[in-house]
Formats: C-alpha cells, sequence, structure tokens
C-alpha cells in the first residue's frame, strides 16, 4: 500500500459548527464534491464507534455514482474521526481550534486506480468545498 495522503485547511469557524456541518447528513449533502457536476443527493451518518456511514455520490448528469461507506472505529467529538472505508482503506480526521479558527487535517490510505496526485486533488476539493460552505452559513 502506498503511504498516507493528507489534506488540510484552516476554516474560519469554530471547531463546534465545523464539526456539526461535517458530520450531520444535511449538511454533508450540501458540501460533499469535488466539483460542480458531482453531487451528493442521499448521506446517512451513525456517527459512533461502530456506526456506519454513507454518503451517495453522483454526477449530476446520473451517468456515473457510488456509495462511498465505512465504519468508525473512533470518534471523539470535536477532534477526532478514525473510519475503515468498506474497501479496508483508513481515515483519520483531526481538529483543533485556536483563536475561533478550525484547523482540519484529513489523513487518507490511497487507492490503486488512480494517482496518488489525482486522489490528494480529488480529497482537497472536497475539502475547499466544506469550508467554503461553512464559511458562507
Amino acid at each position: 500500500m502506498s503511504e498516507a495522503i493528507t489534506v488540510s485547511a484552516e476554516i474560519n469557524s469554530p471547531v463546534a459548527k465545523v464539526w456539526d456541518y461535517y458530520t450531520q447528513p444535511e449538511h454533508i449533502t450540501q458540501w460533499n464534491n469535488a466539483s460542480e457536476d458531482w453531487h451528493t443527493p442521499r448521506a446517512e451518518n451513525d456517527l459512533r464507534p461502530g456506526g456506519h456511514f454513507l454518503s451517495r455520490m453522483e454526477s449530476r448528469d446520473g451517468t456515473q455514482g457510488f456509495d462511498f461507506t465505512g465504519t468508525y472505529e473512533a470518534v471523539e467529538e470535536h477532534k477526532l474521526i478514525k473510519y475503515t472505508m468498506d474497501d479496508d482503506r483508513k481515515v483519520t480526521i483531526t481538529l483543533s481550534e485556536a483563536d475561533g479558527k478550525t484547523k482540519m487535517d484529513v489523513t487518507f490510505d490511497p487507492e490503486t486506480e488512480n494517482t496518488p496526485e489525482l486522489q490528494r486533488s480529488g480529497w482537497q476539493a472536497i475539502l475547499d468545498n466544506f469550508k467554503s460552505y461553512v464559511e458562507s452559513h
């Protein structure tokens, strides 16, 4: 397996809001896409160790789609989320707040179909979209 990839954002918002917007399905469906031609029409989230999540990601023209799913390993409110995707790749999300801003790091095991650079840019685009959503609401 290739080396883990980390994407980051500094969000101009307190950690409690960032946490809620990142974990609540009604918000996930608003920001979870890497580009305007994709969207997430449905999200489910059981945010607890052993709980499952699902985000249905689809192209807006309806020609492509997939379920992004996994199981939570660890959840520490406002600080840490660890999960394993259904293909056994691990993801760790850390949050820290300073001066009313939240630093968010997402570290994930890459898959083998796409280059690490493409995966990094895709995950960073989703995180940047999340940052924009939080800061504009």
